[in-house]
C-alpha cells in the first residue's frame, strides 16, 4: 500500500531533498544539488518566493520506505492577478511504479480542487528562475545545476495517467570554435557606433551589484510576452543576488549600456559545475567547495543562463556586442562547449539569436497538463 505524507519537520525536509540521491545512485548523468542550499531554498521563513507562492511538500512511502516525492505549488500572483487557474507541481521523483506517481499527483489534484483551480501543470518551479520540465530526450547527456534530470519512465507515467503536452523546451549546445570571432567583433563595433552603446566587462562581483536590479527590469521586459512568464518580486531579486550572483565568475557577466549608462542588454553565463557537484556528492564540506571553486575558474564548458535585450533594442544586432565580449573571454579561458539552458520551442526571438552558431539540440524537456477532476 502506498502512503502519501505531507512533510513538516526538518528531518523530513532533508529526506525530501536527498531522496533522488538513492534513486540516481551511480547514474553518470544526474547532477546532485547542494543539499544545504536546497533545504534553505525550501525554508518558508527565509525564501521570499513564499510571499508570492504557496507550497506543500509530500513524500510517498511503500512498506515504510520512501519511494517518491512531489511539491505542490500555487503561485498566487499567477492565479489572482493573471487569472491563470493553474496548480503547479515540481520536484517530482519516484521509483518506476505507476501507482506511486498516480498517488503523488492525485494529492496535487486534490489541493487544486480544494482551491478551485482548473488544471495542473508540471514539472515546474515557483517562477521563471526555477527548473522546468521533465526530460524526454537526451538521457545520455550530463545534466546541469539549473535543470532536473530524470529517468525515461517519468514521461511514460505522466502520459499513462492522462497528462498531455503543454510546453516543450529545447536544450542546445555548440562548439566555441565554431563561433566566428572576427565577424562578431566587426558587427559589434558597427552596432556600438550606430546606437552609441558601450559594453561593460567585470572582474569583481561588487562591480556588478549596482546593475542587478536594472538587469531584472530588462529581463522582465524581454520575457513578459511569453505565456510562461510570472513576475519576480523585489524581495526575490534580493534573494537571487545574495545566493547566486556572488557564485558566478564576474568575468562571465556582460552588460550593454546606452550613452546615458542605462542598461539595454545583458547575458549571464555560468561555468559548468556539473562534474564538480558530482564529485562533491551534494556537500560543500570538506572537499565540495574546492571542486566548485576550481570549476568556477577552470571549467572548459559554460552554460548560458540568462540573456535579455530591452524591446526597444531587439532586432538591432545588440546581441553581437555581448557575443563579441564573450568570444574574447572564452578564448582566454580555453572554453570548449557552450550549453544553452532550456528555451521554449515557440520562442522564435531566441532562436534567431542563436541561428548562426550551428547549435545541436541534445535534450528536450516538456511540461505536462491535465484538467483538475
Amino acid at each position: 500500500m502506498i502512503k502519501i505524507k505531507e512533510i513538516s519537520t526538518k528531518k523530513e525536509l532533508k529526506q525530501f531533498v536527498t531522496f533522488p540521491f538513492s534513486l540516481y545512485k551511480n547514474n553518470p548523468y544526474w547532477v546532485p544539488p547542494i543539499i544545504k542550499d536546497e533545504i534553505e531554498s525550501f525554508n518558508k521563513n527565509t525564501n521570499p518566493v513564499f510571499k508570492q507562492a504557496h507550497a506543500q511538500f509530500f513524500l510517498a512511502y511503500k512498506e515504510s520506505k520512501i519511494v517518491g516525492r512531489v511539491c505542490a505549488i500555487i503561485n498566487n500572483y499567477e492565479v489572482e492577478k493573471q487569472g491563470v487557474k493553474k496548480m503547479r507541481f515540481g520536484w517530482l521523483d519516484m521509483i518506476d511504479d505507476l501507482e506511486v506517481t498516480k498517488a503523488l499527483l492525485a494529492t496535487v489534484n486534490e489541493i487544486g480542487n480544494k482551491h478551485k483551480l482548473e488544471y495542473i501543470e508540471g514539472p515546474i518551479g515557483f517562477n521563471n528562475l526555477d527548473k522546468t520540465g521533465v526530460l524526454i530526450e537526451g538521457f545520455d547527456h550530463i545534466g546541469t545545476m539549473i535543470t532536473w534530470y530524470n529517468h525515461p519512465y517519468y514521461k511514460i507515467h505522466l502520459e499513462k495517467l492522462g497528462y498531455k503536452k503543454e510546453k516543450e523546451y529545447l536544450e542546445n549546445k555548440f562548439k566555441f570554435k565554431s563561433v566566428d570571432a572576427v565577424y562578431y567583433n566587426r558587427v559589434s563595433n558597427i552596432i556600438k557606433k550606430r546606437f552609441e552603446l558601450k559594453a561593460l566587462d567585470f572582474t569583481k562581483t561588487k562591480e556588478i551589484m549596482p546593475f542587478v536590479d536594472e538587469m531584472f527590469t530588462v529581463f522582465s521586459k524581454t520575457y513578459s510576452k511569453l505565456s510562461t512568464y510570472v513576475p519576480i518580486s523585489d524581495a526575490q531579486i534580493t534573494f537571487f543576488k545574495k545566493k547566486y550572483i556572488s557564485f558566478i565568475n564576474p568575468e562571465y557577466i556582460k552588460f550593454v549600456v546606452d550613452k546615458n549608462k542605462k542598461l539595454v542588454a545583458f547575458a549571464i553565463v555560468m561555468p559548468s559545475f556539473s562534474e564538480a557537484l558530482q564529485k562533491g556528492g551534494g556537500k560543500l564540506f570538506p572537499f565540495g567547495i574546492f571542486h566548485l571553486l576550481d570549476a568556477r575558474k577552470n571549467a572548459k564548458d559554460v552554460t548560458f543562463y540568462l540573456i535579455g535585450v530591452d524591446p526597444s533594442y531587439q532586432n538591432k544586432g545588440v546581441t553581437a556586442i555581448l557575443f563579441d565580449q564573450f568570444t574574447k573571454t572564452f578564448s582566454e579561458k580555453g572554453i570548449v562547449n557552450c550549453i544553452r539552458t532550456p528555451e521554449l520551442e515557440e520562442n522564435e526571438a531566441i532562436n534567431k539569436i542563436w541561428k548562426n552558431f550551428n547549435p545541436i539540440t541534445h535534450k528536450r524537456r516538456r511540461t505536462y497538463r491535465k484538467n483538475i477532476q
